[in-house]
């Protein structure tokens, strides 16, 4: 393995058109793509694919396994952006390291968003 640069985060959901726009109203920064030939609409955040993808039998959505902690300048003011669109505080907020905070948002399908900061 060459490269350890995380090229894309899936999100899985019961309903990817009302995804993509709460997710669009979570990272406001996120540009939105597309790719025509896959008819698949994501967005980009910096160097970073969010696609959010219907949940299946396989993978159901949900707070299980892994979470992605996204690092904040403010952590307050995020917390308080994610929680003024209808996310819900689901574990948190703890002190770490440095002087640093954590936390995780449940996303209105259950899943997981960690906010580092």
């Amino acid at each position: 393995m060459t490269s350890q640069t995380i090229a894309s985060v899936l999100i899985h959901v019961s309903d990817v058109a009302q995804a993509l726009q709460w997710y669009q109203r979570a990272f406001p920064q996120a540009v939105a793509c597309r790719l025509d030939e896959f008819d698949f609409d994501y967005l980009r955040i910096g160097t970073i694919d969010l696609e959010i993808v219907p949940a299946d039998e396989k993978v159901a959505s949900g707070a299980a396994g892994s979470i992605v902690y996204w690092q904040v300048e403010d952590f307050d003011q995020a917390v308080a952006h994610m929680l003024s669109i209808g996310g819900v505080l689901y574990r948190g907020p703890l002190n770490i390291q440095d002087g640093l905070r954590m936390c995780q948002i449940r996303d209105p399908w259950g899943n997981c968003i960690g906010l580092r900061g």
